[in-house]
Formats: C-alpha cells, sequence, structure tokens
C-alpha cells in the first residue's frame, strides 16, 4: 500500500524556499533568483571537490 500524497525531496524543497521567502512585489522572480544561486553554489562546491580529488590522487602518484 502506497502512503498518500508523499512529496519529493525537490517538492519539500521548493515549499520550504517558498514558505520562508516574505511575498514581494516580484516575488517569484526572487525566489527564482535565489534557486539558481543555491544551485550555483553546489555546483562551485562539487567541482571544489572533484578538484581537491584530483590534486590528492595526483600528489599520492607522485610520492610513490
Amino acid at each position: 500500500m502506497r502512503p498518500l500524497s508523499r512529496k519529493s525531496r525537490l517538492e519539500r524543497l521548493r515549499k520550504t524556499v517558498n514558505d520562508s521567502l516574505p511575498e514581494v512585489g516580484s516575488g517569484k522572480a526572487l525566489k527564482t533568483g535565489l534557486i539558481t544561486a543555491g544551485g550555483l553554489a553546489a555546483l562551485t562546491a562539487g567541482s571544489a571537490g572533484v578538484s581537491s580529488l584530483r590534486r590528492q590522487r595526483e600528489g599520492a602518484s607522485d610520492e610513490a
């Protein structure tokens, strides 16, 4: 039996963002901008993580 009205992670995140932001004249544009900025921050952090792992691997091969 499937639970009723389960929300995905993305739906819960969107609801949290919508509930936490005050109603402003161009609220939709503000929310879109915040979501975009969050996505960009996540991509930047991921890229930094990959670069860090690559440097560690290259450093380990130089020592061997």
